[in-house]
This record gives C-alpha cells, sequence and structure tokens, in this order.
C-alpha cells in the first residue's frame, strides 16, 4: 500500500487540511507539544498531544472533544467542575499505515476546575487495554465493530438542571469504531485507485457505553451482529430489509441513502413534558453517501437512547458555498435564552447547529451555523468560527464544535485545529451576550516568544 493511496483518500473524503481526516506527515520530536509562536497567534490552546516520549494513547493527535460543567446535586455549596472527554492516537497506532488517516484511537478524559487549565487523567478506566484510557480497543469481542480504532462522539451526563448533576445517575457515551476489515480506497473517492489500494477501519460503526461515575464503562450490545446501535445502511444487508420498511410519525416512507459510513454521533435529549411519548433522543452523524459520494449528515431517533431507526439525510453540502466539498461533525444545542435576573438560560423554541463546512476552494474546514425549528428541517446561515492567521496552530482548519452555556451569559467553544503541519490541538473561543464580534478566540494561556 503505498503512502500516496493514503494521501489522496484524506484529500478525498473531506478536503486537503480538514482537522480530522487530512493526512499530513507530522514530524516527531520532544518539543512538539509546547507552543512556541507569539502568545497572539497560540494562546487559546487548552489541550495538546501528550509528548511523544511517554507511552500513551494520545502522543501523536488529539480531536473532538466534548466539554461537561456541573456541580453535585447534594452540595449545593461545591465548586463547579469541568470533565473533558477526547480521543487520541498514538505514535505506535498510528505506524499502522492501512488504519484511516483520523485521529481516532482511544477515548481519554480530562478534569478542570476553570475549564480552560486542564489535567488528563493518568489512570483510567482499570478494564481499558492502555493506561489513561476511557474506552479503548475491544480486545473482549473479535467481532465486535470497534476492535482497530475508536473514536468520541457525545457524552450525555445525569443532569437535574443545566448546571446541576444528579447522583446516582448514569452518564452515556456514544462513540464510533472501525475494525480491521478491509475496504476498497476507491469505494471513498472519486479518483481512479489501484484495484488493489484497500484500507481497514473505514467502515465505522456507532456504539453506545454507559457509566455511574464517568471513568470506567461498560459497552452495550446493539443490535447489529457486531454490538452497535446504529450502522451504515446497506441495502443488500439481510440484517437491514426491514429498514426499507420504516415510515415516518406522519406515516410517509423513510428514504434511506446506502451509505459507507456512519461517526462522530451527537445526541441531543428531546424532552416533552406535556406528553412523554413524545420524549426521545434525536442522533446526527457524520457520514458518505454510497452512490455519489457525498459527504452529508444524517439522523436517527430513539425512545430510549439504545436502539436507533435511521431517518435519513438531512443535512447536505451546498455547491458554490463555504461548505461546498462537505459537511461533517456538527454539535446540536437546544435554544436558550438568557435571564440576567436568575443568570439562568431558559429554553427556547428551535434549535441551532454548529458543523464542519469544506470548502471547494481551499479544501480548509471551517466552523459554520445552521438554525432549525423541528432539527429535521436546516437553514444555513455561513461561516461563524474561521482558521486561524498564517502561523498559528489552527491556521489549517478548525472543527469538531462543541458548546457550554456560561453563567454569564456568554458562550464557550472548544473545538479541534490543526496546524500546517498536521499538528492537532484543542482549542477554546467565546461568544459574549449581544456580541456584534461573533465568535472569538478565548485567552487560555500567556506564552511568550522564545529568545
Amino acid at each position: 500500500m503505498k503512502l500516496d493511496s493514503f494521501r489522496d483518500l484524506s484529500l478525498l473524503i473531506l478536503g486537503s487540511a480538514g482537522c480530522s481526516l487530512a493526512f499530513h506527515p507530522i514530524a516527531i520530536n520532544k518539543a512538539c507539544s509546547r507552543p512556541t509562536s507569539l502568545f497572539a497567534v497560540n494562546n487559546n490552546v487548552v489541550l495538546r498531544p501528550s509528548s511523544p516520549d511517554e507511552d500513551v494513547f494520545d502522543n501523536l493527535k488529539i480531536g473532538s472533544c466534548k466539554v461537561h460543567r456541573y456541580r453535585k446535586e447534594n452540595d449545593p455549596d461545591s465548586e463547579t467542575e469541568y470533565v473533558m472527554w477526547y480521543h487520541g492516537r498514538s505514535v505506535q497506532q498510528d505506524s499502522d499505515k492501512s488504519l484511516p488517516p483520523l485521529s481516532t484511537g482511544r477515548i481519554g478524559r480530562a478534569t478542570s476546575k476553570n475549564g480552560l487549565s486542564w489535567k488528563k487523567d493518568t489512570v483510567g478506566s482499570a478494564s481499558e487495554d492502555m493506561k489513561g484510557v476511557a474506552i479503548g480497543l475491544n480486545e473482549e469481542s473479535w467481532w465486535g465493530f470497534d476492535t482497530a480504532h475508536a473514536g468520541l462522539g457525545s457524552v450525555l451526563l445525569p443532569m437535574s438542571t443545566p448546571a446541576v448533576m444528579t447522583e446516582g445517575g448514569v452518564y452515556l457515551m456514544y462513540y464510533m469504531g472501525g475494525t480491521f476489515e478491509e475496504t476498497p480506497i476507491g469505494d471513498y473517492v472519486d479518483k481512479e485507485m489501484p484495484a488493489d489500494a484497500m484500507i481497514k477501519g473505514m467502515k465505522m460503526k456507532i456504539g453506545v457505553c454507559v457509566s455511574q461515575d464517568g471513568q470506567t464503562w461498560g459497552r452495550v450490545e446493539g443490535d447489529d451482529p457486531s454490538g452497535a446501535c446504529l450502522s451504515p445502511y446497506d441495502a443488500s444487508d439481510p440484517n437491514m430489509k426491514q429498514l426499507a420498511q420504516l415510515r415516518d410519525d406522519t406515516g410517509i416512507p423513510v428514504k434511506l441513502e446506502e451509505e459507507l459510513y456512519v461517526g462522530w454521533p451527537e445526541v441531543v435529549p428531546i424532552i416533552d413534558e406535556e406528553d412523554s411519548e413524545n420524549s426521545g433522543f434525536l442522533m446526527y452523524y457524520s457520514t458518505m453517501t454510497k452512490a455519489d459520494k457525498v459527504k452529508a449528515i444524517g439522523h436517527a431517533i430513539s425512545k430510549d437512547g439504545f436502539r436507533w431507526e435511521p431517518r435519513g439525510i438531512c443535512f447536505r453540502p451546498s455547491p458554490g458555498t463555504m461548505d461546498g466539498a462537505g459537511v461533517a461533525r456538527c454539535t446540536v444545542v437546544r435554544n436558550a435564552v438568557f435571564d440576567d435576573e436568575s443568570s439562568t438560560w431558559n429554553d427556547a423554541r428551535g434549535y441551532t447547529m454548529l458543523y464542519e463546512g469544506v470548502s471547494e476552494d481551499d479544501g480548509k474546514h471551517r466552523i459554520m451555523k445552521a438554525e432549525s425549528v423541528d432539527g429535521k428541517t436546516w437553514v444555513k446561515l455561513g461561516v461563524v468560527f474561521d482558521v486561524g492567521e498564517d502561523g498559528a496552530w489552527d491556521s489549517a482548519g478548525v472543527g469538531s464544535p462543541n458548546i457550554l452555556r456560561m453563567d454569564d451569559g456568554s458562550q464557550r467553544m472548544y473545538y479541534t485545529g490543526q496546524g500546517s503541519d498536521g499538528s492537532t490541538a484543542i482549542g477554546v473561543a467565546k461568544l459574549a451576550m449581544d456580541s456584534s464580534d461573533g465568535w472569538v478566540r478565548e485567552q487560555a494561556s500567556i506564552l511568550f516568544a522564545d529568545s
């Protein structure tokens, strides 16, 4: 397998500089985990890969974080705490060049008192295959969908309010994984590829884990033979024949397009206090259609968060715009209005999506925005967060957004950035209440130029 084939794969799947799928050889050195540029260029980084000298799961690349902030329900005087889950890949795992050129590998955890200065969990779960890992490779089930690499989607916490954690509740983690099964690279690109050009782990599926403390997780076996709870739709798969008969809530047949992979699940609880029958979960996931190789976002529904029914593609790229080459990796939040008197956020009608759009012009990933009344039909509003300036750590791409609403009415966004050398890190931006400036990079540390 020639390296050029993997470069072609990454360039054509989601553009030339995507922060998760672009391939760039990374020069490994002891200083790579420390920013050395001017303070104004790199001061909003909150998490970087570990040092290559450390035998850990994230010493090459990291990405796709999910952050929650909370206080304990039984201790109203407790300080606010932050917890982050993210995925990373090690130098050792990346040495297998037959795997997709992603930042996926294993999933880890970090904690913080202020959401800006983070401490990685170096212990992890004792049941996993590597230290410091919350979810590792599935070594217990050889038939599992996540034996080769795993990546984070979303994490739901047992919250009684948006800022208070319920005691004794259950955490849910949605993630994706791939196996060592080979598929032709030509399946994923429009460019003609050699017949023997193969890749492993690209036919990703989505699974769910549960936890009582957010640290030790147990996989929940889904209906798919691989244990996944959602798989790419394949009309020829006998296990999916019943999906062709699906109808939506109004009785209209669901239009399903065949998919090559499903990943990066974003799950949103739907709570109807007047009629619990209308409550449930919505999932948005990144995919590629088999027929025309379009990078799109699909959605699925569930009553219990474990058994899912696909509902087809709900979000596509718009040719001639900043997302004309693809859309992927979204975060979706219920709209809310901040109340100054109580310093709380109150639910409002509709949903907001931030997502990665891939430009047809330069192939770079940017964070874009869309809005919806029902979570199914979306209106695009364009770019809201651009790549960094030349020389910045995130000059080649920004994506995988994750939103936190703060007590002062502002909003904080964690995102993955990629530099021109292919290195990745997690940064932070801020949207002030009633701000006309939009999202701006938030200072996370004070750095000085090297002498």
